[in-house]
């Protein structure tokens, strides 16, 4: 056996021996004598002794400076072990103790006693507190450069350690220990088993068999120390699942509450788990467990508030009236996943996947997206759901529920691609939201121009129809700018289709063919939003449809009263919400209010003019003198008539006060002098008595108090005063 150690398969063969140190634990043997090396002379200082020389031996064998003196080992005794050092690896391949001391005899010499030193480190129990000899290993190993080179390796040791790390998995499976209650055990278990993972991989590269072997045999031992891991990483995500549960009668918002209720040591040491189970190869069972339990501790949270899946064919056949409590369950789980369990479960996969930034990413995305396809399922099956007017309103509570969701994906707890792609699935359900809410919109108007029912308002004036539109655009103001936001896309939608159809040479009716531009009262071009051009639509056919309606009343005063009953009442409602005034703006207001005058003088004229005339003096006079047939003529045609106004009129019925009181005191303004006046100057020709009591029927007070009974509903004979 040649001992020159300048050849590089020495050099490297001298690597195995670089990988051991020596135990505090001696044993006697008949044919060592440890008192003939000075290297274990003193069990106190011998691990000293011993770091030193592989110190020294390190930068020999790397060519860095020649082997040097050091204070524990004389130059002797570092020639002598280098020179022994090749008979020692011989040794090593025998593996009865026996055979190795029966060699050592035959060999003799000078060298003996330092090869027996060698050869009893082989034969030491390692411990975890004092494992430096499997790093050097590793580092040795991580060295090589050309892998299929033959090297000798330590089996033994190699075996023994894994074994060791075996048995101490086998000691916390047992129960002897338990991870998680002692750190300074749990962290020697933590570094064992980053080492054996370490060599599994570095052996796993070199091609000899003996390496391949040895490779075998770590990997089984780190194959059973990843899943008692995976194990323990459940353990963890399953206590803390349990830890985040809550006494269902405390009451904590959302901002308050804190998810998920997972201690900062427990998220340490689920880090350090993952950490270790990926750099061994074993993300996958990690990253699945961890995902497993995650999700369903989100659905847990998400049950807790309400939440329950539904299919799209449950929600179809759904009744309304169901139907809107699973909505209103669903917008509160919403709003409570984007402020409080996605950030939370966010800044979980950040932390325990600190190390691998990728992988955390990835693992949140996958986790945001399995919670946004619950909620997205349930909102497109909304979408699909048969259209009514009276569904808008729930259906916008949803697109702006989607609104909130989509900024709840920022650039900081998200990356740019992955907020950008959660972001663009919930947009393309929420578009389809939006069209449907259009198209409810456009049914609400069909629904105006196809309500021709045949027979007047008996006693209301205020056609049902006015009120339910009116309150209908009033609740829709409060979805302003998301029916602004979905009028504004249909019509870039139905520009772009138009285009098309331009282009290709077909034709298409669309419901919403009006510019966007409107003229005011002065002309002037004033563009307004999408949502205001829809209201004005809207309010037009109500206008349109009023119009028709008041033609069912054959009184001509009736239809005027209808209309002012009517357009009273949108008024009032303009003036009452700021949103509509603000749409519809000042000159629509200033339109009805002149629609609404126009109506009053028409009433007027309709209905007391001819009363007026028989108060008019002209005619009474013949030859210069009062002709008293047609005096008498005059007064009983205004009674006749006044009778009639006064009967038929207190049946009808303004509900706006400020309207009644405005159509009686404008009454009373015409009517009071001018019977006052004509009584006066005419009253006197008719004989007192009988025939007085007979034309003149009632005094101005009398008048005056009839009126007022006027709109009231309540039909009553006109009282009188006697004279």
């Amino acid at each position: 056996m040649e001992n020159n150690l300048s050849t590089s398969s020495e050099k490297a063969r001298i690597n195995c021996f670089n990988d051991y140190r020596p135990d505090h634990q001696l044993e006697n043997s008949n044919n060592f004598n440890r008192n003939n090396d000075p290297i274990i002379e003193k069990s106190d200082n011998f691990n000293d002794n011993h770091d030193d020389f592989i110190s020294n031996f390190d930068k020999f064998k790397n060519g860095d400076e020649p082997m040097e003196k050091s204070d524990s080992l004389s130059a002797e005794m570092v020639d002598k072990r280098i020179e022994a050092l090749p008979y020692i690896l011989d040794l090593r391949k025998i593996q009865s103790s026996d055979q190795q001391i029966q060699a050592m005899d035959d060999h003799g010499g000078e060298n003996a006693n330092v090869v027996e030193s060698c050869l009893w480190l082989d034969r030491q129990e390692p411990s975890f507190d004092d494992v430096d000899e499997i790093d050097l290993l590793i580092s040795s190993l991580s060295s090589i450069a050309d892998k299929s080179n033959p090297l000798e390796i330590p089996g033994t040791r190699v075996e023994t350690f894994a074994q060791m790390v075996q048995s101490r998995i086998d000691e916390y499976k047992s129960g002897s220990f338990k991870f998680g209650q002692n750190s300074d055990q749990d962290s020697i278990l933590m570094d064992a088993l980053s080492q054996i993972s370490k060599l599994t991989k570095l052996l796993g590269e070199l091609s000899s068999g003996s390496a391949k072997s040895l490779s075998s045999r770590t990997s089984v031992v780190l194959q059973r120390a990843m899943m008692f891991m995976e194990e323990e990483l459940q353990i963890f995500l399953e206590e803390s699942k349990q830890n985040a549960s809550k006494d269902p009668e405390t009451k904590i918002t959302a901002e308050e509450e804190l998810f998920p209720a997972i201690s900062d040591e427990a998220i340490s040491r689920m880090k350090n788990i993952a950490s270790l189970m990926i750099s061994a190869g074993y993300g996958t069972e990690c990253c699945q467990v961890y995902s497993t339990l995650r999700r369903k501790a989100s659905k847990e949270a998400m049950k807790q508030q309400g939440f329950e899946k539904i299919s799209i064919d449950e929600v179809q056949k759904m009744q309304w009236e169901a139907l809107e409590g699973h909505m209103a369950t669903w917008i509160k789980v919403v709003k409570y996943s984007a402020k409080v369990i996605l950030p939370g479960e966010t800044k979980l996969c950040c932390s325990i996947f600190c190390d691998f930034p990728s992988i955390g990413e990835e693992m949140s995305t996958n986790l945001a997206t399995a919670v946004i396809l619950l909620f997205l399922n349930f909102a497109e099956a909304i979408a699909m759901t048969k259209r009514s007017a009276e569904r808008l309103f729930k259906v916008l509570d949803i697109y702006e529920t989607l609104t909130e969701l989509i900024s709840a994906f920022d650039d900081s707890l998200y990356s740019k691609e992955c907020a950008d792609a959660l972001r663009s699935d919930i947009s393309a359900v929420r578009r389809r939201l939006g069209e449907a809410a259009v198209w409810i919109f456009y049914d609400l108007e069909n629904s105006i121009r196809s309500d021709v029912a045949g027979n007047p308002v008996p006693t209301d004036l205020v056609h049902p129809l006015t009120r339910y539109t009116m309150n209908y655009l009033r609740y829709a103001c409060d979805f302003k700018d998301a029916l602004d936001q979905v009028f504004s896309q249909h019509h870039q939608r139905s520009e772009q289709s138009k285009e098309y159809l331009l282009a290709t040479g077909e034709k298409r009716n669309d419901p919403d063919e009006d510019d966007v531009n409107r003229n005011n009262n002065n002309q002037q071009v004033v563009k307004i939003s999408p949502f205001a051009e829809k209201m004005t639509s809207v309010m037009e056919l109500l206008d349109a449809n009023l119009e028709v309606k008041a033609k069912l009343y054959k009184d001509p005063s009736l239809r005027y009263v209808f209309m002012m009953n009517n357009g009273r009442y949108i008024l009032q409602k303009i003036k009452e919400s700021t949103e509509i005034h603000e749409l519809l703006g000042d000159s629509s207001l200033r339109k009805r209010s002149s629609e609404l005058r126009g109506y009053h003088k028409n009433y007027q004229r309709e209905t007391w003019s001819k009363a007026l005339q028989c108060l008019s003096y002209e005619g009474l006079q013949v030859n210069g003198k009062v002709h008293k047939p047609t005096l008498k003529e005059r007064f009983k045609n205004f009674n006749q008539l006044f009778d009639d106004i006064h009967k038929t009129q207190s049946t009808w019925v303004v509900n706006d006060e400020q309207l009644q009181s405005e159509l009686r005191v404008s009454i009373s303004a015409v009517m009071i002098p001018a019977y006052r006046s004509f009584l006066a100057r005419f009253g006197h020709y008719l004989t007192a008595g009988r025939q007085e009591e007979k034309y003149i029927k009632y005094q101005p007070e009398d008048i005056e108090a009839a009126i007022e009974e006027l709109f009231d509903g309540n039909p009553a004979p006109v009282a009188r005063r006697k004279n």
